[in-house]
C-alpha cells in the first residue's frame, strides 16, 4: 500500500515549545506543594514560552501565524457544530476550535504565570514584582492564580479530547504529527 504524500506542517520550533510547554506545566502542576524552587522555575519556563510562542505567531512559518487559524467565533461555533454532526472539514492546520483553543490556552498560562510571579512578590518579597507592595492584595491573587490553574485543568483535557476526536474523524494521527511535523497533505 502506498504511503500518502505529507507535507511540513508544524516547524521544529513549534513542535518544540508544544512538548516543552506539556511538560512545564506538569512540572508546575506536580511540584506545586513539593518544591516550590522547581515550581517557580516552571513558571518562569511556561511565561518565556508564552512570549517565544506570541512572538512566532506574529512572524513564524504560515501555519505558526495565528492569522492562519485565528477566526472568528461564528466560524468556532459552526466547525463545532459540524464536529458534533460528524461532518468536520479537514484542515491542514490549526482548525477553528483549534485554533481557539491555542488563544485560551495561551490566555490561560499567562493569567497563571502572570498572578503565580504576583503572588511570589506578595508572599516571598521576591521576583520582578517585589517592589509592588503586592502583600495587600495577597488573596485576590492567590484566588486568581487558583482559579486560572483550574481553568488549565479543564482545557486542557478538552485539547487532548480535540486531537483525538479529529485523529479519529479524520484517520490522521495528530500527535504524530506534533512529533514529526508531517501531515498528509490531502
Amino acid at each position: 500500500m502506498n504511503q500518502p504524500d505529507m507535507i511540513r506542517v508544524w516547524d521544529p520550533l513549534v513542535r518544540i515549545f508544544h512538548w516543552l510547554l506539556a511538560a512545564s506545566f506538569a512540572v508546575a502542576w506536580y511540584t506545586q506543594e513539593a518544591n516550590y524552587e522547581l515550581h517557580l522555575q516552571a513558571g518562569y519556563t511556561i511565561i518565556g514560552l508564552v512570549c517565544f510562542r506570541t512572538l512566532w505567531g506574529l512572524i513564524g512559518p504560515t501555519h505558526a501565524r495565528f492569522a492562519d487559524f485565528v477566526t472568528g467565533p461564528r466560524k468556532v461555533l459552526d466547525y463545532t457544530k459540524s464536529l458534533l454532526r460528524q461532518q468536520a472539514s479537514r484542515h491542514l492546520g490549526h482548525n477553528p476550535a483549534g485554533g481557539m483553543m491555542v488563544l485560551l490556552l495561551l490566555l490561560g498560562l499567562l493569567v497563571v504565570t502572570i498572578s503565580g510571579i504576583a503572588l511570589d512578590g506578595a508572599e516571598n518579597w521576591s521576583g520582578p514584582l517585589a517592589e509592588m507592595e503586592l502583600y495587600r492584595h495577597k488573596q485576590s491573587i492567590l484566588d486568581i492564580h487558583v482559579w486560572s490553574t483550574n481553568a488549565l485543568l479543564i482545557l486542557i483535557p478538552l485539547h487532548i479530547l480535540g486531537v483525538v476526536h479529529a485523529s479519529i474523524a479524520h484517520r490522521e494521527n495528530l500527535i504524530k504529527a506534533m512529533i514529526s511535523g508531517n501531515k498528509r497533505s490531502s
